[in-house]
């Protein structure tokens, strides 16, 4: 297993992943409800960057690997799963939207695994609008961990529900991007999307 700074940043993320979710679940005389969100936000939004900084740490450093490739996107799943789980217990966001959500992942995580299997993993390689379902996800998460106020009249958890509905179709346009571009694999043809 290689080791270098991009992996070392991956892996903080996933050890951010209990930290995070533990930190809404403090006594109020450790930490007030408003800090608990305030903290807990700042540790999933430190967590977030991660993800952006290792994967360009590990191109601009020329430190990509297969165990990098491997532990990345787990590592992501896992922090927005833990994140969607935190947020429907705390009642801040409909169980639907994350069953979706995480149901997707571990769907298009098993169909790139069996490209890969089958020698056709760039078939399903990450696309423009899986960034886009990443970032809408990003966004919501962190405002309704926040769900505190930014600016007066401006309701965090509306904004953060609103971006979790993008979230949810930009989820579900990219499984059928994804499984569209497999059943191209199958077939031998390539599928205009």
């Amino acid at each position: 297993m290689p080791f270098n700074l991009p992996i070392l940043l991956t892996w903080i993320r996933v050890a951010l992943i209990p930290i995070c979710v533990a930190v809404f679940f403090l006594p109020d005389t450790v930490l007030k409800s408003d800090m608990r969100n305030t903290v807990g936000a700042l540790i999933f939004a430190l967590a977030a960057a991660t993800d952006w900084l290792d994967g360009y740490l590990a191109r601009r450093l020329k430190q990509t690997s297969a165990f990098g490739a491997f532990l990345d996107p787990v590592a992501d799943k896992l922090i927005v799963a833990a994140a969607l789980i935190l947020l429907v217990e705390l009642n801040r966001t409909p169980g639907w939207m994350a069953m979706i959500i995480i149901g997707r992942e571990i769907a298009i995580s098993a169909l790139r695994e069996w490209m890969a299997e089958m020698g056709s993993r760039k078939s399903v390689a990450v696309a423009y609008i899986g960034k886009l379902k990443t970032t809408a996800q990003m966004v919501a998460i962190l405002l309704l961990l926040y769900a505190g106020p930014v600016i007066p009249g401006f309701d965090t958890l509306l904004l953060g529900n609103l971006c979790m509905v993008l979230a949810v179709i930009l989820t579900l346009w990219s499984m059928v991007y994804y499984l569209r571009m497999a059943a191209g694999e199958f077939s031998g043809k390539k599928i205009d999307l």
